[in-house]
């Protein structure tokens, strides 16, 4: 019998992202692992990590973006993890410059980090108009019947952006290990707390976005097929 995915698992309730992220398991980009594997991986106890997913309060489970109709799903990511992306952005690159530029001459990771934020920034602002200028108006159209392309004709577009989502979770991993998974020194003064708290809620919801475009809308398009 086939085990289930990471991300398969996350899809069908998402309170067990919140099993995977504690354990530093990927259910993003990475999600395409059984739980066996990610666990050996990570060396964790595979045993322990199922236990407490069967824990979880089945009357509870949230399946709501495995049966939301494709064009909410697609508003839902748009309206929730779009515009955070879209407004947290210029607010952490102004954190990460005021600390970079004061504290950067003893804590020269900050100088790098900024320059990682200001970069994947460039990338992220591209890649959400190519999503909500083309692909997912193309999803849309496909749905409503009035698009002559074929769904497997959308299986190049999506690659690309799933291909990006991996390049944007590979610059926060780099970011996370620079910044000691998000934990400012001692001394840190308030800007600088700010910054890796919000860098970190940042990565947190970075990486719902993708499970949610990679492992439930873009799988639900190839299905379509």
């Amino acid at each position: 019998m086939k085990e289930d995915t990471v991300a398969s698992i996350v899809a069908n309730d998402m309170r067990t992202a919140t099993i995977f992220k504690k354990y530093g398991i990927d259910f993003c980009c990475g999600g395409g692992r059984s739980v066996s594997e990610a666990c050996k991986k990570h060396n964790v106890d595979g045993n322990k990590v199922m236990q407490e997913i069967l824990d979880l309060d089945e009357s509870e489970a949230e399946h709501d973006f495995l049966d939301l109709p494709l064009d909410q799903l697609i508003d839902h990511v748009i309206e929730h993890h779009h515009r955070y992306v879209k407004e947290a952005m210029p607010v952490i690159m102004q954190f990460a410059n005021k600390v970079a530029k004061v504290h950067g001459h003893h804590h020269p990771e900050t100088i790098t980090i900024a320059k990682l934020f200001k970069g994947v920034s460039v990338e992220l602002t591209n890649h959400l108009q190519k999503e909500e200028r083309v692909l997912f108006p193309a999803i849309k159209q496909l749905l409503d019947g009035v698009s002559i392309t074929q769904s497997s004709a959308l299986n190049a577009p999506i690659a690309a952006m799933e291909h990006e989502h991996d390049d944007a979770g590979d610059v926060f991993k780099e970011i996370e290990r620079l910044s000691d998974g998000f934990t400012p020194p001692d001394h840190a003064c308030n800007t600088y707390q700010a910054l890796y708290f919000h860098l970190k809620a940042f990565q947190d919801d970075l990486h719902i976005h993708i499970h949610l475009e990679n492992n439930v809308l873009f799988e639900r398009v190839k299905a379509l097929s």
